[in-house]
C-alpha cells in the first residue's frame, strides 16, 4: 500500500470557493469568523487568567475549551484562506495526514471536555457543599488530561489506518479539509469493515460524553424543580443554559456528520454541517458564554476599567 501514498502526489480540495460569483463574499465571511474566533477565545482565556473572581473550576475548564477552539479552527481555516489568495487548492499527503490527525485529536478532546463540563455543573448545583472537594484542582486537571487522552487516542488510532489505504489517481477531495469520510471516498479498496469500525468509534465518542451530559442535566433538573427559591432556580438555569446551548450546537452537527447513514449524506450538505461545527462553533462558544454570563461580562468591565485607569495615570504623568 505504501507505493500508492507517495508525498509527491498531492490531494486537491474541491473546497468552498468553487463558485466564482460568491467566492469573494465567502472569503470575507470566513476570514471575519476566523479572526473573531481567535480574538474572542483569546480574550476569554485572558479574562479567566487575570480576574481572580473567575478562578473557579468551571472557568478553568472553559479556558481550556477556548484553547481547543483556537487550535482546531487554526488547523483548517488558514489553509483555506491562503489557498484562495494564492489560487491553489492542493495539499500534500503529509499535510493532509497532519491535518486529519490534529482535527480528530482536537475535536475528540472537545467532545469529552464538553461532556465532563456537565459533571461540573451537576456537582455545583446538586452537591454545592462538596463542590470544593469533588471539583478540586487535581480533579480539574484529570478532566483536562482525560479529554486530551481521549482525543489523542482517536487521532492515533484512525489517522494511520485512513491514510494507509491505496488512493485512486483522481485525488480530488470534495470537501474543504481532510475529513475522514471525504478522504475515504478516494480509496481504491474495500473500506466497508474499516468504516464500520470507525462508525462505532465515532458513535462511542459522541454517545459516552453525551450520556454524561444527559445524566447530569437530568439530576440538575430534578434538583432545580425541588428548589423553593425562585432566585435559586433562575441562577441554576443561567449557569447551565450557556453550556447546554454549546453542547446542542456542537454535538448536533457532529451527530449528523458521523452518525447519520451514508445514504442520507450529500456533499454540499456535509460541507455546510462541517462549516457549522468546525468554523462557526469556535466563534460562537466564547460569545455564548460571555454574553449570557454576568461573571464574564463583569470581568470584562473590570479589565476595561483597569485599562482606562492606566491610560489616565499615564496621561496625567505626561
Amino acid at each position: 500500500m505504501e507505493g500508492y501514498n507517495i508525498s509527491s502526489m498531492d490531494f486537491t480540495f474541491m473546497g468552498l470557493f468553487n463558485r466564482k460569483d460568491i467566492s469573494g463574499l465567502l472569503f470575507a465571511i470566513i476570514s471575519t469568523i476566523f479572526f473573531t474566533a481567535l480574538i474572542a477565545n483569546g480574550v476569554m482565556i485572558f479574562l479567566i487568567r487575570t480576574d481572580s473572581r473567575l478562578h473557579t473550576p468551571m472557568y478553568f475548564l472553559l479556558s481550556h475549551l477556548s484553547f481547543i477552539d483556537m487550535m482546531y479552527i487554526s488547523t483548517i481555516v488558514p489553509k483555506m484562506l491562503m489557498d484562495y489568495l494564492l489560487d491553489q487548492r492542493t495539499i500534500s499527503f503529509v499535510g493532509c495526514t497532519a491535518q486529519h490527525f490534529l482535527y480528530l485529536t482536537l475535536v475528540g478532546a472537545e467532545f469529552f471536555l464538553l461532556g465532563l463540563m456537565a459533571y461540573d455543573r451537576y456537582v455545583a448545583i446538586c452537591n454545592p457543599l462538596r463542590y470544593p472537594i469533588l471539583m478540586s484542582r487535581r480533579v480539574c486537571w484529570m478532566i483536562i488530561a482525560g479529554s486530551w487522552f481521549g482525543g489523542s487516542l482517536d487521532g492515533f488510532l484512525l489517522t494511520p489506518i485512513t491514510m494507509s489505504f491505496p488512493f485512486c489517481s483522481a485525488r480530488e477531495i470534495n470537501h474543504f479539509f481532510c475529513e475522514a469520510p471525504a478522504v475515504l471516498k478516494l480509496v481504491c479498496a474495500d473500506t466497508g469493515l474499516y468504516e464500520t469500525v470507525m462508525y462505532v468509534c465515532c458513535v462511542l465518542m459522541l454517545l459516552i460524553p453525551f450520556s454524561v451530559v444527559i445524566a447530569s442535566y437530568a439530576q440538575i433538573l430534578t434538583t432545580v424543580h425541588r428548589m423553593s427559591s425562585v432566585e435559586g432556580r433562575k441562577k441554576a438555569f443561567a449557569t447551565c443554559s450557556s453550556h447546554m446551548t454549546v453542547v446542542t450546537l456542537f454535538y448536533g452537527a457532529a451527530m449528523y456528520t458521523y452518525m447519520l447513514p451514508h445514504s442520507y449524506h450529500r456533499p454540499e450538505q456535509d460541507k455546510v454541517f462541517s462549516v457549522f461545527y468546525t468554523i462557526l462553533t469556535p466563534m460562537l462558544n466564547p460569545l455564548i458564554y460571555s454574553l449570557r454570563n454576568k461573571d464574564v461580562t463583569g470581568a470584562m468591565k473590570r479589565a476595561l476599567g483597569r485599562f482606562k485607569g492606566k491610560q489616565r495615570v499615564s496621561g496625567d504623568t505626561f
